[in-house]
């Protein structure tokens, strides 16, 4: 059986931003009760995986699908005598920095501000914006699986990096994780949307289980608790083989078959094509407007409680909250405004657009 062992030492790869002294809990433990305390982590329970803010409790939120990313991660990691603990803290965290209105919000933020990728979003929010700008003070391992994870890339296999990944001041992903623990999350990152995507299609009548093609359903299964079971014995076994974590050849040709018709009959659906430029008009609105409420007050912070719109006082409190970060950084207006927009579950991204549109008379 091949063995999985990390090239970093753990002084390297538990090293904190700010020195602090170890617990019962260990340092991957830790950062997983950092991470489900966050306010971050609490929105993604009102942030869509693919659906536009959806009424139907039993629709995928993106709340859901990291947990199902930090079980799946963590049980291919205990059959390859992997840190459990520290694949369950990445899984956790690995979307905090994901827009609202699903992947059609991440879309259109990156067109609204000219770039915007959630895995760097999610470093920034853990790193900088969480508690009050002085962010959850997580190890460099769990940082550097939160914004080396990519599930939507189609790759059949990954590596870790030769060298560490640098996490200060980042402009792109790391191509490569720098542990084993992070290359398991990434792969379990696109195990877990497949099968809960479908299922989120067929009982929003998008699709029904018969469209899904034969050659799929009997090569990876047409529930997603197949799916994920098919998938995940099928990593641990080629790993084990191969000393690399990823998919046999069989497998990642249907599941790339599998993407692409979620693509076609789910993702670009004509029935989801409305709700997803809708999306883009309730974020652009509030950009602008926001960007302009902020040339208007800058950070005299009376002025945005006074406002007679809620929006406005929200808007105000938020930055006082990150004033000393955003001092710090000399940010930008757009930068300030693209971080609350990013943070915004679907709902309050809705509340705040219907808020301006009634001239501030409804309140949130």
């Amino acid at each position: 059986m091949t063995k999985f062992k990390n090239s970093y030492s753990g002084k390297i790869l538990t090293a904190r931003q700010r020195q602090r002294p170890e617990d019962i809990r260990g340092p991957y433990f830790r950062d997983q009760t950092a991470i489900i305390h966050s306010l971050a982590f609490r929105r993604l329970k009102h942030k869509t995986q693919v659906f536009f803010s959806p009424e139907n409790d039993h629709i995928c939120t993106r709340i859901e699908h990291s947990l199902h990313v930090a079980t799946i991660s963590a049980t291919i990691c205990r059959a390859l005598g992997l840190d459990v603990d520290l694949a369950t803290a990445i899984g956790l965290g690995h979307d905090l920095g994901h827009a609202p209105f699903g992947h059609a919000g991440e879309k259109w933020l990156e067109k609204l501000f000219g770039g915007f990728i959630h895995e760097l979003h999610s470093l920034r929010v853990v790193d900088k914006l969480e508690n009050y700008g002085q962010g959850l003070n997580l190890t460099y391992a769990v940082r550097d699986g939160i914004v080396s994870h990519c599930g939507e890339v189609d790759e059949q296999f990954v590596e870790v990096s030769p060298t560490l990944n640098e996490l200060n001041d980042l402009k792109s992903r790391p191509t490569r994780p720098s542990t084993w623990e992070a290359c398991v999350v990434r792969i379990s990152d696109s195990i877990a949307y497949l099968g809960r995507d479908l299922e989120d299609a067929v009982s929003t009548n998008l699709i029904t289980k018969e469209d899904l093609p034969d050659k799929l359903r009997t090569g990876i299964g047409q529930s997603n608790s197949e799916i994920i079971s098919n998938l995940v014995f099928d990593v641990i076994d080629w790993s084990v083989k191969n000393g690399k974590i990823g998919f046999s050849a069989e497998k990642f040709a249907l599941i790339k078959e599998f993407k692409q018709f979620s693509r076609e009959r789910i993702y670009y659906n004509p029935k989801l094509k409305y709700w997803n430029e809708y999306s883009g008009f309730v974020l652009s609105t509030l950009k602008n407007y926001l960007e302009s409420l902020y040339e208007k007050y800058r950070t005299d912070y009376d002025l945005y409680a006074g406002s007679r719109t809620p929006l406005d006082v929200k808007f105000g409190k938020y930055l006082k909250s990150l004033q000393e970060r955003y001092q710090a950084e000399q940010c930008s207006p757009q930068m300030m405004v693209c971080d609350y927009l990013a943070g915004m579950t679907d709902s309050f991204a809705l509340h705040c657009f219907q808020n301006i549109l009634t001239t501030g008379t409804r309140g949130l």
